[in-house]
């Protein structure tokens, strides 16, 4: 498969036992299989655990939460159906937490206190996209600036609810939307969006496990101090 090769030896494991991997997602890889037939996620983990174990048969490799396409960062899949059962137990009882660093258009005033931003949302499945609706589903996040250069700010997300395109539309629908998105009024380049953190309960041990990842290229490099200085 095309570009397989190269992925495989990229591949960032930020953690791996016998019931889970920790990987850092790409931007423009899938998090799974679609109709587009491009390189996904889930794909090039099961090639490498098959390799790493030199395994003859099929992986078994349980996919619990996506990222979007154009998002990288932190994420987390199981070895084993009971640890996918129990992750996925997990989340619906809102035991993770989610942070994203996001680059947005506008002058945010840098702030130690998380704002909040509390809407209701609903996702048009034809056009792939969400809007405000307030007969749609509850969507929560809070967000704090961490510093601003030439009209663009660099934040932090701890996300509350997983809606579609949750931060990307919350945050255009008060005037700053991210850089790269332009299905919701940002200028165009890369998503900047990025899963910098994620924490979980360990699905056998119970032990309370945190990831980190940290963005490369531009947009981050405009606010490298200000990432590294977060992420100490």
């Amino acid at each position: 498969m095309k570009n397989l090769e190269n992925y495989l030896e990229n591949l960032n494991v930020l953690y791996e036992d016998n019931h889970l991997i920790v990987v850092e997602k790409h931007i423009n890889v899938l998090s799974q299989a679609d109709i587009t037939g491009d390189l996904d996620m889930l794909t090039i983990i099961k090639e490498y655990l098959k390799r790493k174990y030199q395994k003859p048969g099929n992986v078994y490799l349980g996919l619990v939460h996506r990222l979007d396409r154009m998002t990288g960062g932190v994420m987390v899949f199981a070895k084993t159906s009971k640890a996918a059962s129990r992750l996925s137990a997990s989340i619906r009882e809102n035991n993770w937490e989610k942070r994203y660093l996001a680059v947005v258009l506008g002058n945010l005033k840098t702030t130690h206190g998380f704002q909040e931003l509390r809407h209701r949302m609903t996702k048009d499945e034809k056009m792939v996209k969400s809007y405000l609706d307030q007969k749609g589903k509850e969507a929560l996040l809070l967000y704090r600036s961490l510093g601003s250069k030439d009209n663009n700010s660099l934040i932090d997300v701890i996300l509350k609810t997983g809606r579609h395109h949750q931060i990307r539309l919350q945050m255009s629908s008060i005037g700053y939307p991210l850089l790269g998105d332009t299905l919701y009024g940002g200028p165009r380049g890369n998503l900047a969006l990025y899963s910098y953190q994620l924490s979980i309960i360990h699905p056998t041990t119970k032990e309370y496990l945190t990831f980190i990842s940290k963005p490369k290229g531009y947009p981050w490099d405009l606010f490298q101090q200000e990432i590294d200085e977060h992420l100490k």
